[in-house]
Order: structure tokens, then C-alpha cells, then sequence
């Protein structure tokens, strides 16, 4: 983010974060999307529930995720929960209990320059949300990138699930439980697929998944 696009923000009434012609954080028909039932988001790599997911990344949505992760408008946060929030509810066993709800991680590098953890915003919104409707869900960071990974713009799937081979650890105990991945965009489910396959190696339960958007494709794998 550049000094002149900061001081544009501050001096400038703020505009919808997906069209940019209204005023308000986003307009009616850049929020409408969010608002959307829940839906499969289509077939899934092996090893990771076919995730639910609530839009199509696409469109004023693309510019509203990267508003909220790239130019620091943390009260996207809300909406872009809430949907989280409607994906979960649908991803939930029917099963005893619920499970623990553990995000995708975002690297250590990218956090830093953000000035904050995108998805990890996002989940605490959907997490108060569900729970202040009767679904006593909890969040837990249990996961962290080992080091360095490639941008996965413009890999094919088999170069994101290369690029991201074991490049996921858990960080916290999680043997025995129950547990739903989200993370905020599924492409072709590399990234929760990676996650997936660290959480079942420390002994966690995988019951679920859900993200805010999926790309718009007939298959992810």
C-alpha cells in the first residue's frame, strides 16, 4: 500500500470496497453475494471433505477480499465472516459436538506486511456469530507454514499441491478432535488439502470444510 493511496483513504469518503461508486463499506449488490445459502464447491482432492463455500470469487468479490488482506479495511472482517459463518453451519457434522474450527495459516512474512491475520479476522467474526446463534463452535490456531512457500498465482493443481507439500505444521494438541478447515478462497483445494494432511498426522479428526468464495470451475481437482 503507497503513502498517496493511505492519504487518498483518509481524505476521501469511504467507498464501497467492491464497485468503489458508493458510499459505505459495500453496497447492496457488492454485499449480496455474501449473503447467498451455502453450496458444495465441488469435487475435492483426496483426503479433504468437499468443502461448502457461500460465493463465486469473482467479480467485485475479488476486489473486496483483497480491500480487506492487502489495504487494511479490517471492517470487511464482518461481512466477509458472516459468510464464513453460513459456510461452516453448513460444513457441520451431524455428529455429537462440534468441532473445532482451525484456519488455513497464512505465512509469517505476508502477516507481518498486512499488519494483520486476514482469515484468522474473519473466523473470529463467524465463530461469535454461530455461537450467538446457539453453535457452540470454538477457533483454534493450530497450524503455522513451515517456512517459505511460492505464490500459488498461475499454478495448475498438481504445481499448488507440489508447491505446498509439507509446507504445513501443527502447533498446538489436537489428537482425538474433531475439526473444520476454512480458509477464505478454495481454488483447487491444495491449500486445505496440505492442512488436511497435517492435522490427520498429529492425530486430529478432519470432519469438514469451508471457505467464503471458490473459483468458478467445473471441478477442483
Amino acid at each position: 500500500m503507497s503513502v498517496l493511496t493511505d492519504l487518498i483513504d483518509l481524505l476521501l469518503p469511504q467507498r464501497c470496497a467492491g464497485c468503489g461508486h458508493h458510499p459505505g463499506l459495500l453496497c447492496e449488490a457488492c454485499a449480496r453475494p455474501l449473503r447467498a445459502a451455502a453450496r458444495p464447491a465441488g469435487q475435492a482432492p483426496a483426503g479433504l471433505p468437499p468443502p461448502w463455500t457461500v460465493a463465486a470469487y469473482e467479480g467485485p468479490l475479488r476486489t473486496i477480499l483483497a480491500s480487506y488482506k492487502e489495504r487494511g479495511r479490517a471492517a470487511l472482517a464482518v461481512p466477509l465472516g458472516e459468510a464464513l459463518a453460513t459456510a461452516v453451519h453448513a460444513a457441520l457434522p451431524s455428529g455429537p459436538g462440534p468441532p473445532v474450527v482451525v484456519w488455513v495459516p497464512s505465512g509469517r512474512g505476508a502477516v507481518r506486511r498486512r499488519g494483520h491475520d486476514p482469515l484468522r479476522g474473519a473466523v473470529d467474526v463467524a465463530v461469535r456469530r454461530l455461537r450467538a446463534g446457539g453453535v457452540p463452535v470454538s477457533a483454534l490456531g493450530a497450524l503455522r507454514q513451515r517456512g517459505r512457500v511460492a505464490d500459488q498465482a498461475g499454478l495448475s493443481a498438481r504445481e499448488r499441491a507440489a508447491n505446498l507439500a509439507g509446507a504445513i505444521e501443527v502447533r498446538a494438541e489436537v489428537a482425538g478432535c474433531p475439526v473444520l478447515l476454512v480458509d477464505d478462497v478454495v481454488t483447487t483445494g491444495a491449500s486445505l488439502a496440505e492442512a488436511a494432511r497435517a492435522l490427520r498426522a498429529a492425530g486430529a479428526d478432519v470432519t469438514g470444510a469451508a471457505t467464503i468464495a471458490a473459483t468458478p470451475r467445473h471441478r477442483l481437482w
